[in-house]
């Protein structure tokens, strides 16, 4: 009998570690003064919070995001190529430091590229 896939969420181990990648992130981008000006009027507890349950939903884990769309998100902030690119290394750099291999990493930021054309220039 086959065994259902595992999701990378179940893979990474739910929220809890999802939270602490998330947790970890947000401390790269806000130490990285290409984007951390994006945020400085942001609530980050509850930015984390939000983060983590689109993370843990994009990632194959229970529906649990209820925010904007992408494009409602971002509107307004005129996110260009650079800090995209800064964004997504940082989530690379997060992943990593859990231990996550480049192969889920990959697919993990495929998954974030597929947003791109809703993220940037709104």
């Amino acid at each position: 009998m086959n065994q259902p896939a595992t999701t990378l969420y179940d893979k990474f181990g739910g929220e809890d570690t999802i939270g602490k990648v998330v947790d970890y992130f947000y401390e790269l981008v806000l130490a990285d003064n290409t984007v951390n000006h994006f945020f400085k009027d942001t609530d980050m507890e509850k930015q984390r919070k939000h983060q983590t349950k689109f993370i843990s939903f994009a990632l194959g884990g229970p529906n649990q995001y209820s925010g904007q769309s992408m494009a409602k998100a971002h509107a307004g902030m005129n996110l260009q190529e650079e800090h995209f690119a800064a964004i997504a290394g940082h989530l690379h750099d997060a992943l990593a430091h859990f231990g996550v291999g480049e192969p889920d990493i990959d697919q993990v930021l495929t998954h974030v590229a597929s947003l791109k054309d809703d993220i940037l220039h709104k």
